[in-house]
């Protein structure tokens, strides 16, 4: 069962290198080359957006039907083993709702520098009329 956190943690991680790595000043060829190898990469990379929210789902699931530790009949040992439990689930939600938000930044970003360079191309082809 961990293992699907595992990948979706190193997800999050090269989400986050990756928008890092666009927001980072640099020379406009490089920017260009990053931003093209970016976009191309994106649309196989939308596979983390269903997969994050079938686990946003099976977490809720999960939570709607776990054995509630709230009265004096749980031992101490119970008593953690749900706060341990209750704990991972917020966790793995945090872990979730960031991989669909770093994606969507990534998308924005790679869109607003594919605008800006369009509108460059028009101020320049209107330059030369």
């Amino acid at each position: 069962m961990a293992l699907q956190w595992m990948i979706l943690a190193c997800v999050v991680a090269a989400e986050a290198a990756v928008a890092a790595l666009l927001t980072l000043p640099a020379p406009r060829t490089v920017r260009k080359q990053v931003v093209g190898l970016t976009s191309m990469l994106l649309q196989p990379f939308a596979g983390v957006l269903p997969f994050a929210a079938f686990q946003l789902l099976d977490i809720y699931w999960k939570n709607e039907h776990r054995l509630m530790c709230t009265s004096d009949i749980c031992t101490a040992d119970e008593r953690i083993h749900f706060e341990k439990s209750m704990f991972k689930a917020q966790r793995n939600v945090i872990l979730c709702v960031s991989a669909c938000l770093l994606y969507w930044c990534i998308y924005r970003i790679c869109k607003y520098n594919k605008d800006i360079k369009a509108l460059e191309e028009i101020e320049k082809r209107l330059k030369e009329e």
